[in-house]
């Protein structure tokens, strides 16, 4: 392997043997600058990872957050709620006792009581994506200096050429099978890491509820949904930009439009349900104040459900999702155990506040516009051989493959836009979630939205001291001592006004 400049990969289509007649710097250097942006990325994330990981060895409670949460008992009165649910609690088994929060008692003792454990359960988090980010940029790197591209698309032309498929006619037959070996090796690579996160690090910390059949059953559904799903896709969209001519990017901007549009409306309909059980919530009090609460904010809510999301971990969520005038709510059980009717309707508060507030069309809006500027930039650039030639791909009497195109320019030219945008989104999403906080507060919620959040940040044992360079880059919500303080000037302005 020769590392002087112009690096060129191990691995070529003519063996190295062939000299472009033409060559620039983008074509020299490009698998450098590839290399070079991609090891700054690692560093720079790396930098953060260990800012943060210093953040988990902290042993002192964090005081802005114990000044808040203290303030939240008692404003709540939770210390009289317990007080009164006093027999009941004690009913509890002592296991229940030390792995439950007691959704009575004040929340400041037990936040208190579990830093530790939170500590430890993000320092084996954060150690571990050191390691496996590593790895991963280990990884590419070597495959961008051996070749992995052009070696698999040529085997995989090989594979085809044993049944008649040649590259010009039937491109689209080896791009899916292209796609299928890429799809095994990742498949293969990765097992270990998500193995290891499953059944060691969520296991130790109490959350993994999964066995490994359940696993790998799991991993089974996905690789056969991604070939029912994701080989059409690709088929139609290499057709697509065949046909299109010159503005193949309006018509494929056009099909990923549609295309997503029938994923959001068939992922949760036909294909969640093939993880997850889902039953409607039973007829109660908490049922009835959604559908009020529904009603209230002209939300067209059609049914309710409950999912056995403890099937597999521990951890809490709800979403909702639909179009128009069909919109469905889902909670996960672990929800139901872990916080009051009261907390539940604030937290669905603050999630209605997110579609009353247009951030669900929003963000489905950044999104294709940012899909229809990305594929009309790759139109630019679609003929650029000199980028393939520099990935391997230097036989100049083959044709240049779609989906390799498409690849690279998404890994070199469009990486550090992609980088730049995703970085912008997170910022805006932070922002969204402090709207829709405010939305819940405006609904007279703000006690039980705080106290929620308070308890489900306990449940899944969620940083409560996060390094702010590392969240400002990362987390796509506040932490949550930014978001219960941003509530409480909320509160303090609407006293005073």
């Amino acid at each position: 392997m020769d590392f002087t400049l112009p690096l060129t990969p191990q691995y070529t289509q003519t063996g190295g043997t062939t000299k472009a007649a033409t060559s620039s710097l983008f074509g020299d250097y490009a698998i450098a600058a590839t290399i070079l942006f991609t090891l700054v990325v690692f560093l720079f994330e790396a930098y953060l990872n260990f800012r943060q990981r210093k953040s988990y060895h902290k042993i002192d409670f964090p005081r802005e957050l114990e000044t808040t949460v203290g303030n939240i008992d008692r404003e709540t009165k939770s210390s009289a709620a317990a007080a009164d649910k006093k027999e009941e609690s004690s009913k509890s088994s002592d296991d229940d006792k030390k792995d439950k929060v007691d959704r009575n008692a004040p929340i400041l003792p037990q936040l208190k009581s579990k830093f530790s454990h939170a500590q430890s359960y993000g320092l084996d988090k954060i150690n571990f994506s050191i390691f496996s980010s590593t790895y991963a940029v280990t990884e590419e790197v070597v495959f961008l200096l051996y070749g992995f591209l052009p070696y698999v698309w040529d085997k995989a032309c090989a594979v085809g050429a044993k049944y008649g498929w040649t590259e010009t006619e039937h491109e689209i037959k080896i791009t899916l099978l292209f796609l299928g070996i890429v799809t095994i090796v990742g498949t293969i690579t990765s097992l270990p890491f998500e193995l290891y996160s499953t059944f060691e690090i969520e296991k130790k910390h109490g959350f993994n509820k999964q066995t490994l059949g359940l696993f790998f059953t799991d991993k089974l559904k996905s690789l056969v949904l991604s070939a029912v799903f994701g080989g059409p896709f690709v088929a139609l969209l290499l057709k697509i930009i065949f046909m299109g001519g010159d503005k193949f990017y309006l018509y494929v901007w056009a099909f990923t439009f549609v295309f997503s549009v029938i994923m959001m409306t068939l992922v949760p309909v036909v294909i969640m349900p093939l993880f997850n059980k889902y039953e409607k919530l039973p007829d109660g009090p908490l049922k009835d104040s959604i559908y009020e609460l529904a009603g209230k904010l002209s939300f067209p809510l059609t049914k309710l459900f409950v999912m056995d999301g403890s099937k597999r971990s521990s951890h809490s969520n709800a979403f909702m999702f639909g179009f128009m005038k069909n919109k469905r709510i889902v909670l996960f059980d672990t929800l139901l155990s872990q916080v009051s009717n009261d907390e539940i309707l604030a937290i669905l508060g603050h999630e209605l506040g997110h579609w009353k507030m247009g951030h669900t069309v929003t963000n489905f809006v950044v999104t294709q516009v940012y899909t229809g500027f990305m594929f009309y930039f790759f139109s630019l650039c679609y003929n650029s051989h000199e980028l393939y030639r520099a990935f391997g791909f230097d036989d100049e009497s083959r044709p240049i493959p779609t989906i390799i195109a498409l690849v690279l320019f998404t890994s070199t030219i469009w990486a550090p836009v992609d980088k730049t945008l995703s970085f912008i989104m997170t910022v805006h999403s932070r922002k969204c979630e402090f709207e829709a906080d405010e939305f819940s507060v405006n609904l007279g919620m703000s006690s039980k939205l705080q106290s929620g959040l308070c308890k489900i940040h306990l449940e899944n044992l969620g940083a409560m001291s996060p390094d702010s360079w590392y969240s400002t880059y990362h987390y796509s919500h506040p932490p949550l001592v930014e978001r219960l303080s941003a509530m409480m000037k909320l509160d303090t302005a609407k006293k005073l006004s």
